[in-house]
């Protein structure tokens, strides 16, 4: 069962939309009426050292939007402008990682709230954003969640928006922002199953070896390209856009 994450400090159960019927925007209109309960997600922290993620290096960064909905009382943006935020993000945060691994993200941005002006503490809105997550080891070619992981991100609370974003914010910072929370969010989960599961684990030496003794064969030639990405990211696409 997908959960909310509220800035990544409180997790609610949240029925899943196919199975119980809560559609999209109702969900999003929850979550902003939640919202004052989000506290302490900090994705200011990109100039620290990034946390153990074992062997992960980011292969491809995978964003689409086919099922994008827009909830109550927000600002209108466009797939184009999520897909862009949502890649710089995760770009921005996961390019730090320097295993000696690929692994892929895809990201398929599902439904957002962008604030716009109200009656400052009585009716101010807050602003939203939901992505569901996929997972894929490139060495093996198979994804390591079975299920898509639904992130939920609340905006963060701060001076200029204790009284609402709408108020204080351009609907280009309010994105950004959003999408630098969700970013964090899908960091957060990668290290959950990391520590839980085993995820990124580094290749036992036996395998390393056997893999240089194939390389030093007579005659073997490596494609580069090839190499470095044995999942298309086009399968990543068809995988996020056959979601509904």
């Amino acid at each position: 069962m997908p959960v909310i994450a509220l800035r990544g400090c409180v997790r609610y159960p949240v029925a899943d939309r196919n199975t119980e019927g809560l559609s999209m925007i109702r969900l999003l209109a929850l979550l902003v009426a939640l919202s004052a309960l989000a506290s302490c997600t900090n994705p200011n922290d990109l100039d620290k050292a990034p946390v153990p993620l074992g062997d992960f290096r980011l292969g491809h960064n995978v964003v689409v939007a086919p099922n994008l909905t827009k909830g109550p009382a927000s600002r209108e943006a466009s797939k184009e402008e999520w897909i862009e935020a949502m890649k710089s993000a995760v770009d921005e945060r996961f390019s730090r990682f320097d295993g000696d691994s690929l692994y892929h993200l895809g990201i398929s941005v599902e439904g957002y709230v962008l604030a716009v002006p109200g009656v400052p503490i009585v009716a101010s809105p807050k602003s939203a954003l939901i992505i569901k997550v996929t997972a894929w080891d490139d060495a093996e070619g198979v994804k390591l969640n079975g299920e898509p992981e639904t992130v939920t991100v609340v905006e963060s609370i701060s001076g200029p928006t204790l009284l609402g974003s709408g108020l204080t914010q351009s609907k280009e910072t309010q994105m950004s922002n959003l999408s630098r929370n969700a970013a964090k969010l899908i960091q957060n989960w990668l290290v959950r199953e990391h520590n839980a599961n085993g995820w990124f684990e580094p290749e036992p030496d036996a395998s390393k070896d056997d893999a240089q003794a194939g390389g030093d064969a007579e005659g073997d030639e490596v494609d580069p390209e090839t190499a470095e990405n044995g999942v298309p990211a086009s399968d990543l696409i068809d995988l996020e856009e056959s979601q509904d």
